[in-house]
């Protein structure tokens, strides 16, 4: 069996943001066992598993991508939709679109110090849809 379900995000400032409570909230109860796919329709922010305990670590993952994907002294061509686009576009494919989690008693079976984090690569990136896919 496989249910499918399309979900809106309320609206994220650019960062890393933990949305485990957020995605579980627009589920029913999950089956006793099988698989989650969690994809993000949208070019410019990611999905990803990490902690999910300190927000540091959310500060620090923005940090980084900030000095590995710098939106000024590069000389992108994509720039009609401003600074922070092309940046975005290039973080969200290190990030990637899609996590895949595994169920297990009827609980997402991560570990006790992951979540699901958005992360939102532009300043005004509006609200992120994600589709859930569980098949079980």
């Amino acid at each position: 069996m496989v249910d499918q379900y399309e979900i809106v995000l309320k609206e994220y400032g650019r960062g890393f943001h933990l949305i485990t409570n957020e995605v579980l909230s627009h589920l029913p109860t999950l089956p006793e066992k099988g698989i989650m796919q969690v994809f993000i329709k949208h070019t410019s922010a990611g999905i990803t598993l990490n902690e999910n305990a300190d927000s540091t670590v959310r500060a620090d993952f923005e940090t980084v991508f900030n000095k590995l994907v710098p939106e000024i002294g590069v000389d992108y061509k994509h720039v009609d939709e401003g600074l922070d686009d092309m940046p975005a576009h290039i973080k969200a494919s290190l990030i990637g679109s899609s996590i895949t989690i595994p169920i297990s008693n009827g609980r997402l079976n991560i570990g006790l110090w992951q979540g699901i984090y958005l992360g939102e690569f532009r300043n005004y990136g509006g609200r992120r849809r994600l589709v859930l896919t569980i098949c079980y």
